[in-house]
């Protein structure tokens, strides 16, 4: 249950995904979205988690000097962790093949960082999935590729649609989180900032 509290609160999502706006709103808190370009780019010398904490912080650093008192910004960044490497967005479709086979057969880590920032304070957090790939063939390849087109999506695909319901065999940790938005992270933290 979303605390009363949020009603004092002006709630503003700085993100152009359906599947985060979608999220948010599934929580039950009224919201506004914010767009801004950025240019994403950060130190090679980041690893992991530390990737995502510092694009997602970057995404709010263009927000800041129009908050007031009582606005909580949220920004985010996911990416897809494999053999030490970022996967992030595929530029084209067959970066987006090559992505993909990549990840077949193999375990892979999509790690999603939130920030939630405000006129006084910062607060980022992070989640990690583990997600398993079974074998792709090519033909499963190119048919989700053209198809789908996941060319919005870190690792070039998305848990919830086709590509996800035939190949991956399993998750350790949230679902949601693979999605891009780990929803239980969101409600906890936007909870304890009002209470």
């Amino acid at each position: 249950m979303i605390s009363e509290a949020f009603k004092f609160y002006q709630i503003i999502l700085a993100s152009g995904s359906p599947r985060r706006q979608s999220l948010l709103k599934s929580l039950g808190v009224d919201f506004e979205i914010r767009l801004k370009p950025i240019n994403e780019v950060y130190p090679k010398t980041l690893q992991r988690e530390y990737i995502t904490n510092y694009l997602a912080q970057l995404k709010a650093e263009v927000f800041k000097a129009d908050l007031n008192p009582k606005d909580i910004l949220i920004t985010s960044d996911t990416i897809v962790w494999l053999k030490d490497k970022a996967l992030e967005k595929p530029i084209d479709r067959a970066h987006a093949i090559q992505m993909l086979h990549s990840l077949s057969n193999t375990m892979h880590e999509v790690i999603t960082s939130v920030c939630f920032t405000t006129t006084e304070t910062q607060l980022t957090e992070f989640c990690i999935t583990e997600v398993h790939f079974k074998a792709l063939t090519t033909a499963e390849i190119e048919f989700y590729v053209d198809h789908f087109k996941p060319f919005d999506k870190a690792g070039a695909y998305g848990i919830q649609e086709w590509i996800g319901e035939i190949g991956i065999t399993h998750i350790n940790g949230s679902y949601l989180n693979v999605v891009g938005f780990p929803l239980h992270l969101v409600y906890k933290t936007l909870n304890d900032m009002v209470s």
